[in-house]
């Protein structure tokens, strides 16, 4: 069976994409067949513009479209919002049927979601899903991507209590954008003080490998 992994961020542009990019392409460097997949997109106009074809190229997985994104919206809107006005809602049984044929081909799969982890993917008449729906659906543990600088306590601290309250199991942190200043090893130390979570690699910035240990790595997944 696959094992899974959902990577989440504090917010909007903290590099969740690019950290997404450089998990695949460390698992696969370690001889691990690794697979990507993302449920939504807005602000893309082709698959291969967007953060699906970003990782597809950065870590080298040659994967077809329909099984790296099932939502591409041009509206650069939250997705809910996109779909409303593009017409095209996203379904649960849509998601979780793509996820499972990715897992079919892969043996690690990591999924990455939309914005922060408070986003709504569909919101209408009908019905309203967000992203812990998804992640409690796909039975997924977490990762939180977040920036090293100023603020980030409060942003890690904020999203990890969020998903700890609803039972959304949080397997790591990782900081982007680091430079090794003394501010930044003190959010660090306080962030894995004040959460319980290891943070468990930091990432330079224009870094163009993950540097963590594979045992680290692949613990963080599980298996679905």
């Amino acid at each position: 069976m696959a094992k899974g992994l959902f990577v989440t961020a504090t917010g909007t542009d903290i590099g969740k994409t690019y950290v997404s990019a450089l998990i695949v392409k460390k698992l696969r460097s370690l001889g691990i067949n690794a697979g990507y997949y993302k449920a939504a997109v807005s602000g893309a106009e082709s698959v291969s513009e967007s953060d699906a074809g970003y990782v597809n190229k950065i870590a080298q997985i040659c994967e077809r479209e329909e099984l790296l994104l099932s939502y591409l919206y041009k509206t650069p809107v939250s997705p809910h919002l996109a779909a409303r006005i593009e017409g095209n809602p996203a379904e649960i049984s849509v998601i979780k049927s793509t996820f499972e044929r990715v897992c079919g081909e892969y043996d690690f799969v990591t999924m990455e979601g939309s914005g922060g982890i408070v986003c709504p993917i569909r919101k209408d008449e009908k019905t309203v899903i967000f992203l812990e729906d998804i992640i409690r659906e796909l039975g997924l543990p977490s990762l939180i991507v977040a920036d090293a600088g100023l603020g980030t306590i409060n942003a890690v601290v904020t999203t990890s209590e969020y998903m700890k309250a609803r039972n959304l199991a949080v397997n790591g942190i990782i900081l982007n954008k680091w430079n090794d200043s003394e501010m930044q090893r003190d959010n660090l130390a306080m962030i894995e003080e004040l959460t319980g979570i290891k943070v468990v690699a930091v990432v330079n910035e224009g870094a163009t490998e993950l540097e963590i240990d594979e045992k680290t790595l692949v613990e963080m997944y599980k298996e679905i």
